[in-house]
């Protein structure tokens, strides 16, 4: 998909024009950044250096959580759509099936685990809601060359085919990818680990019977000593990774009279056709701090993990949910800057909470990395004694690590999350997003929690009989249907329970029985927002 470079109003004028954020990076999470700032009322401009999507499928995995940002920014549709929605999956070592898992098992989610999809078509299907919305300025071809900031704001210089200008900027966040042009303007450095072993991605259409499952093999037959992985894709294409040894050459192993022998091997047939190749190495990597002043990362222009385990672009887009709540409450004036540090606060927290999420999605690559494959002896004795123990032995299941699949991020208790003062069986706790749930099922529509949910501070009230109601400005009652579910995901007792979400759907604080007083929940939303209580 390719996008028509469109001259601005920025250029043809002589003042400058101030803009409230600038978004550097067009992709999925510059693209989810600027919708979800977009719809709470604040003004974007989206600069991308390139005016057409990318190839390959890269990133497919999309995860729950994702999915459920993607419902409120009004994307999900065309993603479940077209995408191919699955829950479970198998481990094998060598031809023998080790266990099979399933990574939502309970129902009553409008969102299914996962679902498997280009990253394209995802960009596709984000860029195509961008331009619906006015509050947008989408400019490809405008590639920043030059960044300078005052404290008040940011100036940035940027080129395109008719010439250079310069733009200002409340703030700028810099979406620009794994190379970040912007990080190298202000000198920052990743640092982390670039680890030896590489792997091969190919894309392949074919027709086959496999299930719509995750599949991995720790040494099979037919590429011994390395690990395989095989997931399906939408357009009868499969995405096939394969280890390959530290010493092997890129360039040789992407040549298709190289690859095709190795994917024949694996399928068994000559049936089918190569549509995308890539070779690449494990890194696990990040930027000390996300919040540089008025500019901000997010996604891989911040961390980059492996592969596997989905982390990439699931980590990036939840980035860009926890930022855009914030930045919006600042610039609209609902968390003023009156000298306390209450502004800088809110913001700085999207840094501590996200950072926290990279050290956590680091740390779990890492150990897949170590996992899949062993650096020492020691390390591949024990990998290889749990192989041989998890047919029969549970503990031995939990050992093997293909790549822990990307969850959300329970956020630690910190200055900004009210911890709780209750004894507390089940529920999701404060720093972690809520759960979904049923509400109502007729023979015409499905209701669920999230849909009653709006994207700012909400209260949920839920009493012993299993009614609820969502207060945010209003109030509104639904009827529900599903009391013992609820009851049971939320951790309601006898006395029922009230939960205090912040905008981006995350737990802000709770209490058990009654319900708490205006003003223990006016302290807990000041807090929530970085206010001096």
């Amino acid at each position: 998909m390719q996008f028509a470079y469109l001259r601005s109003h920025d250029q043809d004028v002589e003042t400058r024009r101030r803009h409230r954020v600038a978004v550097i990076g067009a992709g999925p999470v510059g693209l989810s950044l600027a919708i979800d700032l977009a719809q709470r009322g604040i003004g974007v401009v989206v600069l991308d250096d390139n005016d057409r999507i990318g190839d390959g499928s890269r990133a497919i995995c999309f995860a729950k959580r994702t999915l459920e940002i993607f419902d409120r920014l009004g994307v999900a549709a065309p993603c479940l759509a077209k995408g191919v929605q699955w829950q479970k999956g198998r481990v094998f070592h060598r031809n023998r099936e080790l266990y099979d898992f399933d990574l939502l098992p309970d129902s009553g989610h409008k969102m299914p685990a996962f679902i498997n999809l280009q990253q394209y078509y995802v960009e596709g299907y984000l860029a195509e809601r961008a331009l619906e919305l006015p509050a947008i300025d989408l400019r490809w071809k405008n590639r920043v060359t030059g960044l300078t900031q005052n404290g008040e704001g940011v100036r940035l210089d940027i080129d395109t085919p008719d010439g250079a200008y310069q733009i200002d900027a409340d703030y700028v966040v810099a979406c620009d990818g794994a190379r970040s042009p912007t990080r190298t303007m202000l000198g920052l450095d990743f640092t982390g680990e670039i680890f030896d072993d590489q792997f091969l991605i190919a894309d392949v259409k074919m027709t086959a019977a496999f299930p719509t499952e995750r599949w991995f093999w720790f040494e099979p037959p037919f590429h011994s000593g390395q690990s395989a992985l095989l997931h399906k894709q939408p357009d009868d294409i499969w995405r096939i990774d394969l280890q390959l040894s530290p010493e092997a050459d890129a360039k040789h192993e992407q040549r298709p009279e190289i690859v095709r022998p190795r994917i024949q091997a694996m399928l068994g047939h000559k049936s089918f056709e190569l549509e995308w190749v890539s070779v690449y190495r494990f890194q696990c990597r990040r930027i000390d701090h996300f919040v540089h002043d008025r500019v901000i990362f997010a996604g891989d222009a911040a961390h980059q993990v492996s592969p596997f385990g989905a982390r990439g672009a699931n980590s990036g887009i939840q980035d860009a949910e926890n930022l855009a709540w914030k930045l919006a409450a600042i610039l609209d004036g609902t968390v003023p800057d009156n000298g306390d540090g209450s502004a800088t606060s809110l913001l700085w927290s999207y840094h501590l909470e996200r950072s926290h999420a990279a050290a956590e999605n680091i740390r779990h690559s890492t150990r897949a990395t170590d996992f899949i494959a062993p650096h020492s002896a020691a390390e591949r004795q024990l990998r290889d004694a749990a192989l041989a123990l998890a047919p029969r032995a549970d503990f031995a299941k939990r050992m093997i690590n293909s790549g822990r699949l990307s969850t959300a991020t329970v956020y630690p208790i910190m200055s900004f999350l009210t911890p709780d003062a209750d004894v507390w069986r089940g529920g999701p706790p404060p720093g972690a997003p809520m759960i979904d749930a049923l509400l109502k099922q007729t023979d015409d529509a499905t209701t669920y929690l999230s849909e009653r949910v709006p994207p700012a501070f909400t209260v949920l009230r839920f009493e012993a009989n299993g009614y609820f109601y969502a207060q945010s400005g209003t109030v509104r009652h639904v009827h529900g249907v599903a009391a013992a579910e609820i009851k049971s995901r939320y951790g309601v007792g006898d006395n029922g329970a009230t939960y205090l979400l912040r905008p981006d759907g995350y737990v802000a604080a709770r209490w058990q029985g009654e319900m708490p007083l205006a003003s223990v929940v006016t302290t807990a939303i000041r807090r929530a927002q970085g206010m001096r209580l």
